[in-house]
């Protein structure tokens, strides 16, 4: 019995579609959708998601965060920003990290909140690129 897999970024659907299962980068690790899945919501961090059939890597998709709804037969993914690994501009992405990086420098060290946002967005920024370096 497959699990029916909708990624969804702020601008479309993605992709929807039936796997054996799907590999999704929570935020305190990766997490496998597969069929018989306990029901849980999951806070996603930058990262891939893989889907699988047959033991076989189908399609990745690097999502930048978001949230992830799982049950037994379903998987909703609502990512801040998706896009398919191989569409990965690496050079947009390195420009917006240089970017991010110079906002950390001049950040003010005791907003915490601040540094935290961007912490999690300059991560996100190096695991696309890792992503569109290894593919």
């Amino acid at each position: 019995m497959p699990v029916q897999i909708e990624i969804i970024s702020p601008e479309k659907v993605l992709v929807s579609c039936q796997v054996d299962m799907a590999v999704l980068p929570g935020i305190d690790g990766d997490l496998a959708a597969m069929p018989e899945h306990a029901p849980i919501m999951l806070l996603l961090r930058g990262g891939v998601v893989t889907l699988y059939k047959d033991d076989t890597i189908i399609d990745t998709y690097f999502v930048g965060g978001g949230f992830a709804d799982i049950t037994q037969n379903r998987c909703v993914v609502l990512a801040d920003r998706a896009t398919p690994v191989q569409n990965i501009d690496i050079d947009r992405a390195t420009a917006e990290l240089e970017a991010l990086s110079q906002l950390w420098e001049k950040a003010d060290k005791s907003d915490v909140a601040r540094l935290n946002i961007l912490q999690n967005e300059i991560l996100s920024v190096q695991a696309e690129i890792d992503a569109g370096s290894s593919s």
